[in-house]
C-alpha cells in the first residue's frame, strides 16, 4: 500500500482518494469521496460515508477500510463505480445503497430527494438520468451545500451517454435540475473540482446544444433525417479529430443526439 496516497481534504467535511485506474474514460481515475463530520479532523477511525468505492483495487480498498466507512452510495452502475462494493463491504461491514437492487448490499435502493443522515452528515440524493438510467448526484447538505456529480458532469470534458439506456431527454433535463439547485462547489467522479457549479453546468448545456447543431450540419449535408442516419456516417463530420479509442463512446452519444433530433422536429 506504499503507492496509495492519503485522502485530500477538500472542505470540511470532504475528503477525496482517487483510484489508480487513469484511461482515455476515466480520466485521471475514479474519485471516491468521504463525508464525515465537518467539525472532525479525517484520521484512521473517523466515520465516514464513502461514495463510490470504485474499481476494485486491494490498495485502494484498503485505504479507505482504515476509516470507520458507515454507508457506501453509489452513483451508477459502471464497474468503475462499482467494482470495489463487495470487497469493501468484506473489509468494513458497510451497507451499500444505490438506485439499482443488484448494487445494494444490506440496505434499500434510493428514493429521490431522499435526506440521508450518517457519519456525522447529511446527503441528498438527486435523481439525474443520463449518462445511465440509473445515474443519481449527491448534495451534502447542511451549512455549506456541495454537490457531488459522478458521471453526469466530469471535471473535465464532457460526458457520454450511453444510448439507449441513457437518453438526452434525459441528460438535458437533469443539467437543467441541477442548475436550478443553489451554485456550490462541484465534485465530479473523474477530472478536477470546481469551486461553483453552475458556470460548468451552464457550459455543459452550451457544448449539447452547439453538438446538435453539428449533427444537424451534418445530416443537411448527408441529405439525411436524423431517424434515417447512422452515427458510423457522422462520426467524422461531427468529431473530425477524435481519438480511435473514444470512436465507441462518441457513437453512443450520437445514437442519443439522433434519436433526440427524430423526435424534435
Amino acid at each position: 500500500m506504499d503507492h496509495v496516497s492519503a485522502p485530500t481534504v477538500l472542505a470540511p467535511g470532504i475528503a477525496v482518494l482517487r483510484a489508480d485506474n487513469p484511461s482515455e474514460m476515466t480520466l485521471d481515475g475514479t474519485n471516491t469521496y468521504l463525508l464525515f463530520a465537518p467539525e472532525a479532523s479525517l484520521a484512521p477511525g473517523t466515520p465516514v460515508i464513502v461514495i463510490d468505492p470504485g474499481p476494485e483495487l486491494e490498495e485502494h480498498l484498503r485505504a479507505l477500510a482504515v476509516y470507520d466507512v458507515q454507508l457506501v452510495l453509489i452513483t451508477h452502475r459502471h464497474p468503475d463505480h462499482t467494482g470495489g462494493i463487495d470487497r469493501l463491504r468484506e473489509l468494513t461491514g458497510a451497507p451499500v445503497r444505490a438506485v439499482l437492487e443488484q448494487f445494494c448490499r444490506g440496505a434499500q435502493v434510493f428514493a429521490d430527494l431522499e435526506e440521508i443522515e450518517a457519519a456525522g452528515t447529511g446527503v441528498r440524493v438527486e435523481f439525474t438520468p443520463g449518462h445511465t438510467s440509473d445515474s443519481v448526484c449527491f448534495v451534502r447538505t447542511g451549512r455549506e451545500e456541495h454537490l457531488f456529480t459522478g458521471d453526469t458532469v466530469l471535471g473535465r470534458g464532457t460526458t457520454i451517454l450511453e444510448h439507449p439506456d441513457g437518453t438526452l431527454f434525459d441528460y438535458l433535463a437533469s443539467l437543467e435540475r441541477l442548475l436550478g439547485l443553489p451554485d456550490m462547489p462541484l465534485h465530479p467522479a473523474h477530472g478536477e473540482q470546481h469551486q461553483r457549479s453552475h458556470p460548468l453546468l451552464e457550459g455543459y448545456l452550451a457544448h449539447r446544444e452547439d453538438r446538435l447543431n453539428q449533427v444537424r450540419a451534418a445530416l443537411e449535408k448527408l441529405g439525411k433525417a436524423g431517424a434515417d442516419a447512422r452515427p458510423a456516417e457522422l462520426l467524422d463530420l461531427v468529431y473530425p479529430d477524435l481519438d480511435p479509442r473514444l470512436a465507441g463512446a462518441a457513437s453512443h452519444s450520437l445514437e442519443a443526439q439522433l434519436h433526440y433530433l427524430s423526435r424534435t422536429v
